[in-house]
């Protein structure tokens, strides 16, 4: 099994309002995934951390094997969310795999 966690702040200049809309409309896009790609076996994003985290938003996602994190990876629905709901809003990615 594969763990793929990945960790994202927000964009400074975001408003408090903005910056809950996205976190909302990202849960709603990655957690979405599961129906549309067999690969994931498990995924949960968590953007209600608390007041001394330093990001905004957690994904975790389990795939059966390192060649079932790749189909995600490059799947289109999955590059659609990161492109339309992530990207413009990034300030910072942080990633980890591993397997357990």
């Amino acid at each position: 099994m594969v763990k793929h966690i990945v960790l994202w702040k927000l964009k400074d200049e975001l408003s408090t309002e903005e910056k809950n809309k996205v976190k909302k409309e990202l849960k709603e896009g990655l957690e979405n995934l599961k129906s549309k790609i067999p690969e994931i076996a498990e995924i949960k994003v968590n953007i209600e951390g608390m007041e001394g985290s330093t990001v905004d938003v957690l994904l975790e996602t389990v795939f059966e094997n390192e060649a079932a994190l790749k189909v995600y990876a490059g799947h289109p629905d999955h590059v659609a969310v990161g492109t339309e709901k992530i990207k413009p809003f990034m300030a910072e990615r942080i990633c980890y795999d591993y397997e357990f």
